[in-house]
């Protein structure tokens, strides 16, 4: 039978929560993608809980918080160790949404443009809006920092308990570095392809989804199953016309988006319309982490369209050298700014936390301002609610605030903290004692104590009598008592033990550990500017270790704004996504990520033109999708493969082999030689044979042949097409005659 193949969806099916699904071939369970949403609500992940501890390897696809967003917290919570695979762009644009989700809940005054240090800036100074402690910025540094980068179409073969698996990133064209993952064994593919987007955009190339021809798998979704697009250039005109009517009338608009993924289509629209028509009007792009995304997207030119790739080879301009997007991680810059029409695109997208819903607290009231949405928001969120139709006339957000402690709550405060010091101190000096104690018995074991040798007698010295001559002497020392178990008098004596390789001594990472003092000294100059001088917001923030406490507050907001969604989800819509899996023709079809009405109606469309097998399981429920043809491992023997003839073909070779099945003595199958004369074979052509190159060939042996009507007339009798079916690549049968009478070779 072929290669076993099952799948468990373990969150986002028939809805659209975050997507997490168990993918287990021949035994070795893949864990595609492990996302979680902007609530961080942990009952999403217990079905992974049950099964983390089981996972064999991690494939993320996409670099924001529905793909990969459960990742820190089910390595440091639920047991999840296995390595993690992902496209270069996934990891890095991945690790800053995880930062930026977290500075969102912490809020942070002033963070270093520098990646590397926003772990330890944050550690040390963070100034909390909330109580969020799911995880830490080193539980995303631990989770991220084993993550093995691959390039598109790059081979991976793995190992051990995966021995005859490899798998292989694609393009998926929804965001940079979005991966469609192929996943093979014994010749069956597996493809994850989920948020696909066939349409190449200014900075993405569409995907390759439609390149793959009768996979024995395919995992898609149905998010966009219900849903048409119109043309791009209407799309894009609309966008920028809501946008300049807005400016126009004196107003601001906000724009609530991801951390790194379609934010970058977007910056791209408004710096070319911006630099075509000479605007003025100032656009930001505010996010704790936007200097650092940026900063990285630069360098991801290869993993964009042809047209960004091909323009920074002749010209050498990169296309995210921002022009007229100033970049903020402060939203006290934001208010440094003269009053004025303003476009800020600010994170989060669901409107839930983060920057953007401030600003839309404080704008929300004005009826000249506008909120546009690129996205539909998650379930649930502020975002969501907003695009309800019709919108909401008022909603109900929460404020949150840190509040110095006072009376009651600063005395139990500093009692508190008195306490832990008191225990931290008893245990410092309970683990002191026991150092010493073992000090003091390694003294006694391997001390170096001046014990003379009694098994050989000694000779005195010229002028020195012992005490007794016969068989040994004593050295008298007043006060010290050799010990019985010392070897030999000498001093002490460490041998240096350190590794050595080839490329010189193995250090220990810890060694160079930044010790507490300089992280200190560090942390003073990460609230400097481009001037070198500090900031009041940060110099405020490093000197105020008054303690504090988290208040929040309800409060009715009037939406009195324009609220306007537009489509820029970078997704493929209903008809495309019908379209493409009729090309591919899978063998098998799992459906997930959609809500249940376009679940089911692409369910019953697949059904009826794509393939008869067609899954769409929930939550916890597995199927076995294992391919229906018999796939059978034979050892070919030395007796028959001498009598095989191959014939070169491009960067292959290729033979008839006619044999027939027989056992070995192990029991595994194997091919032997026929007992009689194998018959004649067919023609057969192997690749697709272009009648170009065939009509070459056909002249180099003295032939006249031209083309007439799509087909090669050799001389006068003989006419050669090319005839198959349409849809058969790679190889292809013809019985006719040739032009002198033989059979094709």
């Amino acid at each position: 039978m072929g290669t076993s193949v099952q799948v468990t969806p373990l969150s986002g099916v028939y809805n659209e929560n975050p997507l997490s699904y168990l993918v287990s071939i021949d035994g070795f369970n893949f864990l595609v993608d492990c996302g979680w949403n902007d609530h961080f609500d942990p009952s999403l992940l217990q079905p992974l809980a049950r099964v983390a501890s089981t996972i064999d390897a991690v494939l993320l696809s996409h670099p924001d918080t529905l793909h990969l967003g459960a990742l820190p917290y089910a390595m440091k919570q639920l047991g999840l160790s296995a390595p993690v695979f992902s496209t270069e762009p996934v990891y890095r644009l991945g690790l800053l949404t995880m930062y930026d989700q977290y500075y969102s809940r912490k809020s942070v005054c002033f963070v270093y443009r520098q990646v590397m240090l926003i772990s330890l800036t944050a550690a040390l100074h963070s100034q909390q809006v909330s109580d969020f402690d799911l995880f830490t910025l080193d539980d995303i540094d631990s989770a991220f920092q084993n993550v093995t980068r691959l390039t598109y179409s790059q081979n991976y073969h793995l190992f051990g308990k995966g021995e005859g698996i490899v798998i292989a990133p694609h393009v998926a064209g929804h965001l940079l570095g979005g991966t469609v993952w192929k996943i093979t064994k014994d010749g069956e593919d597996v493809i994850y392809a989920v948020d696909f987007n066939h349409r190449k955009e200014r900075h993405l190339n569409g995907t390759v989804l439609e390149s793959f021809v009768r996979p024995a798998v395919i995992i898609t979704d149905a998010y966009n199953a219900l849903n048409n697009q119109p043309s791009r250039r209407q799309r894009d005109q609309e966008f920028l016309d809501v946008i300049l009517k807005t400016l126009r009338g004196d107003g601001n608009v906000l724009l609530p988006v991801d951390t790194a993924g379609r934010v970058l289509e977007l910056m791209l629209i408004l710096e070319q319309y911006w630099t075509q028509h000479h605007l003025n009007y100032p656009i930001f792009f505010l996010a704790y982490v936007a200097p650092s995304t940026i900063d990285y997207v630069k360098s991801f030119l290869e993993w964009m369209s042809d047209s960004i790739a091909k323009s920074f080879e002749h010209t050498r301009d990169n296309a995210f050298l921002l022009k007229h997007i100033t970049l903020m991680i402060d939203k006290s810059d934001l208010e440094k700014v003269p009053d004025g029409p303003k476009i800020v695109l600010a994170s989060m997208a669901s409107l839930e936390v983060g920057f953007s819903h401030d600003i839309f607290v404080e704008w929300a009231t004005d009826a000249k301002n506008l909120v546009l949405f690129s996205e539909r928001g998650q379930f649930a969120t502020l975002a969501r609610m907003l695009q309800a139709d019709p919108p909401p006339k008022a909603v109900k957000v929460t404020m949150s605030k840190r509040v110095p402690l006072v009376g009651e709550e600063l005395a139990a405060y500093e009692e508190e903290q008195e306490r832990i010091k008191k225990e931290e101190a008893l245990k410092a000096s309970l683990s002191k004692e026991e150092e010493m104690k073992a000090s003091r018995g390694s003294d006694k074991i391997s001390s170096d104590p001046m014990v003379i040798d009694t098994t050989t007698p000694a000779a005195p010295s010229d002028g020195v009598a012992g005490p007794h001559v016969g068989g040994h002497r004593d050295i008298l020392i007043d006060g010290f008592v050799p010990p019985s178990t010392g070897v030999a008098p000498m001093f002490p004596f460490y041998e240096n033990t350190s590794e050595w390789d080839d490329f010189g001594e193995v250090i220990n990472p810890e060694d160079y550990v930044i010790k507490d003092e300089d992280m200190d000294q560090a942390a003073m100059q990460i609230g400097e500017d481009l001037n070198g001088k500090l900031d009041e917001a940060s110099a405020s923030l490093l000197l105020d270790t008054t303690p504090s406490k988290v208040v929040s507050n309800e409060l009715t907001v009037q939406v009195k704004c324009m609220l306007v969604y537009m489509d820029f989800e970078g997704r493929s819509d209903g008809r495309s996504i019908k379209s493409i899996l009729s090309h591919v023709a899978p063998l098998k079809l799992v459906l997930v990520h959609g809500s249940a009405e376009a679940t089911e109606h692409l369910k019953q469309h697949c059904l009826k033109h794509v393939c008869p097998h067609v899954y769409a399981p929930q939550i916890g429920q597995t199927i076995d999708v294992t391919s229906d043809l018999c796939a059978y491992k034979v050892q070919l023997t030395e007796k028959l493969m001498s009598n095989v003839l191959f014939k070169k073909l491009g960067d292959y070779e290729v033979a008839w082999a006619d044999a027939e099945v027989g056992k070995t003595e192990s029991g595994s199958l194997s091919l032997l030689p026929l007992s009689t004369p194998p018959p004649p074979h067919n023609t057969v052509f192997v690749g697709d044979i272009k009648m170009a190159d065939f009509k070459q060939f056909l002249a180099s042996k003295g032939i006249q042949v031209e083309f007439s009507g799509g087909a090669l007339r050799c001389g006068e009798y003989v006419t050669l097409r090319k005839v198959g079916d349409a849809t058969q690549k790679g190889w292809w049968r013809n019985n006719s005659a040739n032009c002198d009478g033989r059979a094709p070779v």
